[in-house]
């Protein structure tokens, strides 16, 4: 599966500062010192309503984490998987009377566009789940046969008991973790399981539904969890050093991935930092495809709105903030992007060598993406009320804005 284009990143003078940022399995901040190759992986969507603003968010914040990275001169190893096959997929596909693959399809060529049009970084690796199923079959084999998953009526399920970390990402007690795996995909109640969080690897065939085949696993479907384990061993290994999504993935998604490499490979951690974006909201209440209550990129777009102005309204909050869209939210980001489109086309202006270290400090702490906005502000406030003699400092502002946050003047 093939990502999206890449825009181009300007070069800045000098280095950029490594990042510390906010682990939810520590509950505190770390500061990531990857090799010449910095390693994430982003979980990606299920294709079936794309690209809501929480999605945005999501992707902006880690699109984030890979430009602070590549402004310390390293390099960006970036993984995204596809759900394109899960029970929403299939529900959803059925509801509209489509084919499934067909609906898969047409919804992740539109989350490329959205992300082309936001100028997200793409991933090196973009892999859809129909596609990692090769790869799959053999862990789910391995797994059981090691004793940490068994079969019940034909599906394979892992025993969370053989990983002795479980827990360890979350945090999460047993019951907060039980009623969190009801609301979010998982089957505690099913009878005949070992322990109720036991998540599913394998789920055999079921009538009208598509399979595939699994070998000595009979045919059937990968489970949530072990798609992004699959394409995350086969493409980091073990031990990289971001697993990124929304907060509504620490638990189950990224506890569960995190037990099943742990108990396939014997090492731990899998991931040196768990990062998690938090939730967009509308009208009170989380955006959410099950609420229906979505305000989409792509919508926006074809109302005329600059995708600049929709990035710098995502910047507008920390990236660990739960938040609500608005209609102002968005008008403080159009104007906000006249000012300063404004400032960069005078000719000269203030000096800017202090406004670039500012961007990456606040950047590099904890993607203070707020904070970077406002040193913006603040030289576009100068340049509005005084000018300056620099002849080089509208570009490097451009290029800065354009480096590290996204956004192109």
């Amino acid at each position: 599966m093939h990502a999206w284009p890449a825009s181009e990143v300007p070069a800045l003078p000098g280095k950029g500062r490594d990042l510390r940022i906010h682990d939810t399995a520590t509950g505190g901040r770390i500061t990531l010192d990857p090799g010449p190759v910095a390693r994430i992986y982003v979980c990606g969507i299920t294709p079936y309503d794309a690209t809501h603003m929480g999605h945005a968010a999501t992707y902006n914040a880690f699109d984030l984490v890979q430009r602070v990275w590549l402004d310390t001169k390293r390099q960006v190893h970036y993984v995204q998987n596809v759900t394109d096959v899960d029970d929403p997929l299939l529900e959803r596909a059925v509801r509209d009377g489509q084919d499934w693959t067909e609906l898969a399809e047409r919804e992740t060529a539109l989350f490329r566009e959205d992300m082309t049009a936001l100028r997200m970084l793409p991933p090196r690796h973009y892999i859809g789940a129909v596609e990692a199923i090769p790869g799959i079959v053999p862990l789910v084999e391995r797994l059981r046969d090691a004793g940490a998953a068994y079969d019940l009526d034909g599906d394979i399920y892992f025993s969370v008991d053989a990983d002795p970390h479980f827990g360890e990402v979350s945090g999460l007690d047993a019951d907060a973790m039980r009623l969190l795996s009801a609301e979010r995909g998982g089957d505690p109640d099913r009878p005949g399981k070992k322990n109720p969080l036991d998540p599913m690897l394998w789920m055999a065939a079921r009538p009208g539904e598509p399979s595939w085949d699994g070998a000595s696993l009979g045919d059937g479907r990968p489970g949530w969890h072990i798609e992004c384990v699959a394409i995350a061993l086969d493409h980091l290994g073990m031990g990289f050093d971001i697993q990124g999504g929304g907060s509504d993935l620490a638990f189950p998604h990224h506890e569960m991935g995190a037990s099943h490499a742990q108990a396939l490979t014997g090492e731990h951690p899998f991931a040196q930092a768990y990062v998690h974006a938090g939730m967009v909201g509308l009208d009170g209440e989380k955006m959410s495809k099950s609420r229906g209550n979505l305000v989409f990129v792509s919508a926006l777009r074809r109302d005329g709105v600059d995708p600049a102005a929709i990035r710098l309204a995502l910047l507008s909050r920390h990236y660990r903030s739960d938040w609500e869209w608005t209609d102002q939210v968005l008008a403080d980001a159009v104007e906000r992007l006249a000012r300063w489109r404004a400032a960069v086309s005078r000719p000269d202006g203030p000096s800017a060598d202090a406004l670039v270290e500012e961007v990456r400090e606040a950047l590099a702490d904890d993607l203070d993406s707020p904070a970077a906005l406002a040193a913006v502000d603040r030289w576009a406030a100068l340049q509005g009320a005084e000018g300056g003699t620099d002849e080089g400092a509208p570009g490097l502002v451009s290029r800065t804005v354009d480096a590290l946050l996204g956004v192109a003047l």
